[in-house]
């Protein structure tokens, strides 16, 4: 009969198993190679804006047409870029992140991780 401990133990050694497998470290890279670059690029169109906001007042003030300005315009390209990107990883997980994933799984509860 097997105590309580000793299935936790079971546990954290495949998690750890998990965690040294090439299956995991490629699992990371692939998730890095997508999220750093779209974060960046996201991070440095908002501060684009941030720094036009502030620094070039009178052409983010500049109208387009009635009421409607350069500012106003870039800011909400920004709720578009955001709800973009939400959709971009959305369908990117689905076909690469997440496959991957439930392979890895699969192999941790068969226990044949490499």
């Amino acid at each position: 009969m097997s105590s309580h401990n000793d299935i936790s133990e079971e546990r954290a050694a495949r998690y750890i198993a998990v965690q040294n497998s090439q299956e995991f470290a490629e699992l990371r890279k692939t998730f890095r190679k997508f999220v750093f670059p779209m974060t960046g690029l996201f991070l440095a169109w908002y501060f684009l804006y941030v720094i036009l906001a502030t620094y070039a007042s009178d052409f983010m003030a500049t109208k387009l047409f009635g009421n409607i300005t350069v500012g106003l315009v870039l800011g909400l390209a920004q709720f578009a870029t955001t709800f973009a990107i939400t959709m971009i990883y959305a369908r990117w997980a689905d076909r690469v992140l997440d496959p991957a994933a439930a392979k890895l799984a699969d192999h941790m509860e068969r226990g044949n991780l490499q």
